[in-house]
């Protein structure tokens, strides 16, 4: 009798047991979109930072470094060649290619420059019987020449100075025309122009002479 009444109950059991293929799949999404337990163990990623102790490259400064401004080395001081025989000197090095460059940019303008000045331009002094009288500075520009003037007989005078009212060049002369009428005329001489100069009504001969 009870064992007929143990055999019925587990055919009850196995009955109310829902079959295995009726039980629905794990969907791969939802378990990784579902959020984890709090007891769950996390793998943590690995610590990638530079540890302190770490051996740093003895090339590297230790730290950062203050700013120090560019100091161009010093300009060569030299004014004569320094030769073998010559002890406690040393010479100076070969010029760079940014310092040869930069002479002959120089040298180039320089010429330039004096292609353009005419043979009057610079400074001249007009004298009379060995006394200065006047200090010029000429411009000598396509064959125009312009300039200022200076009276060297009254220093430090307000009206001592001024500029030409005009420059005539005539053939192979030049009429220089300062203030208050004075003119002074002249022509070639050798490495001089002579001529005269006209000051207040007088006459006298003068000469200008390069300074």
């Amino acid at each position: 009798m009870r064992r007929a009444a143990a055999g019925l109950g587990l055919g009850l059991v196995v009955l109310a047991a829902p079959p295995a293929w009726s039980q629905p799949a794990q969907d791969p999404i939802d378990a990784l979109l579902r959020p984890l337990p709090k007891d769950a163990d996390v793998e943590e990623a690995e610590d990638t930072s530079v540890s302190p102790n770490a051996e740093q490259d003895p090339a590297l400064p230790a730290g950062p470094q203050p700013y120090r401004p560019y100091v161009p080395p010093p300009h060569p001081t030299l004014t004569a060649p320094v030769f073998v025989h010559e002890t406690g000197k040393n010479p100076d090095a070969p010029a760079t290619p940014t310092e040869a460059a930069y002479d002959s940019r120089l040298r180039l303008s320089a010429a330039s420059v004096q292609g353009f000045q005419g043979p009057m331009d610079g400074g001249w002094t007009l004298s009379a019987g060995g006394q200065a009288l006047y200090a010029l500075q000429l411009t000598d520009r396509n064959g125009a020449v312009e300039g200022a003037w200076r009276d060297l007989r009254r220093s430090g005078a307000l009206d001592a100075y001024g500029f030409f009212d005009i420059v005539e060049r005539t053939g192979g002369r030049l009429t220089f025309r300062f203030a208050d009428g004075i003119v002074a005329e002249l022509h070639p001489q050798g490495d001089r122009w002579t001529g005269e100069l006209v000051e207040g009504g007088r006459r006298e001969t003068v000469s200008l002479i390069r300074r």
